[in-house]
């Protein structure tokens, strides 16, 4: 157990078994969430802190077992405020799983879609910048280039202090940063924050017509922005006038990164100095 402590003080992924997880989770009684990977579980550790314990849908495929080592490693290369830290992980014959840093507030969606009292706009204009930090180092500071791919509210996790953190992020395809050609087969993310370029035609029809219903908030800010009215939609949501400047940037940022062509669209680093005021 020491041994096991002083790794995780150095940021070294722990391999557990499956009793270690059975006992954190005691008997996977707290389930926090699922999703696409698999259904993520509230645990702690011996010495009371909280982890997250993600277990994963098994695959059939015989590399499975060299894909999630490759992945483990991968993630472990990488180290960032605004990611979800990698704790350890478990692989057997019978189970895949990662553990993964407990963020206490949950994730962002329940904030904005859900019942969850708001976050006021100076904290939601941190989590944005926090977020395009994350994605930022992923893109282009660690060792091998991660794409996310299914990057949405409910893959943005927030600490007790509302710090975001990027999630999933793990568990998407690599590439190696100079490799400008990316196979997307088989992988599947979700339609509306997934770029439309790996959509098929079926989806990307669905989304055109989504986004022509003029109750479509991005549809309604494009059209603000269109007619010189995006202060005036500003002001509808509420923001007060020491905000309005950076709120209308932060929608002309966020119009630039939902550009068709990905030639449209900034690097996430320049996301980052637009959002804070320092390229325009």
């Amino acid at each position: 157990m020491e041994k096991f402590f002083r790794e995780i003080a150095e940021e070294k992924p722990v391999r557990f078994t499956a009793r270690q997880l059975y006992t954190f989770t005691n008997n996977y009684s707290t389930c926090l969430g699922s999703g696409g990977f698999g259904e993520v579980y509230k645990g702690k550790f011996p010495n009371g802190v909280n982890v997250a314990v993600k277990v994963l849908k098994r695959s059939l495929d015989k590399r499975a077992e060299a894909q999630f080592m490759a992945e483990v490693g991968s993630i472990c290369r990488t180290y960032h405020i605004n990611l979800v830290r990698l704790y350890g992980f478990c692989y057997d014959h019978f189970m895949s799983a990662l553990v993964f840093e407990y963020l206490e507030n949950g994730s962002l969606d329940k904030y904005l879609f859900g019942k969850r009292k708001q976050i006021e706009w100076r904290k939601l204009h941190d989590i944005a910048i926090g977020t395009a930090r994350g994605l930022a180092y992923l893109h282009e500071e660690c060792q091998h280039r991660i794409i996310h791919y299914d990057i949405k509210p409910a893959n943005i996790l927030l600490d007790a202090n509302f710090l975001p953190k990027v999630g999933d992020f793990g568990l998407a395809k690599l590439c190696n940063r100079d490799n400008t050609h990316i196979s997307f087969s088989g992988y599947r993310g979700t339609p509306g924050y997934l770029a439309p370029e790996f959509l098929s035609l079926e989806e990307r029809t669905t989304i055109t017509t989504v986004s022509a219903n003029p109750d479509w908030f991005p549809q309604q800010l494009w059209d603000a922005y269109e007619n010189d009215k995006l202060e005036e939609l500003i002001v509808g949501c509420g923001i007060g006038e020491e905000d309005r400047e950076m709120a209308s940037r932060a929608c002309e940022v966020a119009l630039c990164c939902v550009q068709d062509s990905p030639d449209g669209r900034p690097p996430m680093s320049a996301v980052v100095k637009m959002l804070e005021g320092e390229l325009r």
